[in-house]
């Protein structure tokens, strides 16, 4: 059985509807959240519970059980608590401002960056002296969250030699050694 799959989710302060074409909707303070699920995964709340239920133990149905279950576990804690990612800007002159939804970054390119993100994401920018400059991103959606900041970061990786680029706060680029290592 699915270790993942069979987990009840804790759904305390939210309301779960699903539709007649398997439409799951998720509301809670923050936010409202769907996702279409396979006809023959069921989902059910219990109490303050979420149960996502299979038909049978094939394989195809396995795999789906713990997908589905992850997928709606997501989305209960994006519209409870919210998600959040943060990127950092490594690099002599980088710096990231935000105007509503528009991002504005110079990236060391011969023009400055601009990125319109979806409404659904919410980003701030930091520039602290001696430190380096800080893009702080909110959404309940997880998937759409973790897209936006892969966009971001895919305009200028970080390098294995200097360590320059943009990278997650958490990440650790390991770095290489230069020519000069080599003698």
């Amino acid at each position: 059985m699915s270790r993942i799959g069979k987990k009840t989710i804790p759904a305390a302060g939210v309301t779960l509807t699903v539709s007649p074409a398997n439409e799951i909707t998720v509301k809670g303070p923050k936010g409202e959240l769907k996702q279409v699920v396979d006809r023959d995964i069921k989902v059910e709340m219990v109490g303050d519970e979420i149960h996502v239920i299979r038909p049978t133990d094939q394989i195809r149905h396995k795999a789906l059980h713990g997908l589905y279950r992850s997928l709606v576990a997501n989305m209960v804690t994006g519209v409870t608590t919210g998600f959040q990612r943060n990127l950092e800007l490594v690099g002599v002159g980088y710096r990231a401002t935000v105007t509503g939804q528009l991002i504005d970054m110079a990236l060391g390119y011969s023009h400055n960056i601009i990125l319109e993100l979806p409404k659904e994401v919410k980003a701030t920018a930091t520039a602290e002296k001696g430190q380096n400059p800080k893009i702080f991103l909110e959404s309940i959606d997880k998937q759409l969250l973790g897209q936006v900041a892969s966009k971001i970061r895919s305009l200028r990786k970080p390098e294995p030699y200097k360590g320059k680029g943009v990278r997650y706060s958490d990440e650790i680029v390991r770095r290489k050694a230069g020519k000069s290592a080599g003698k």
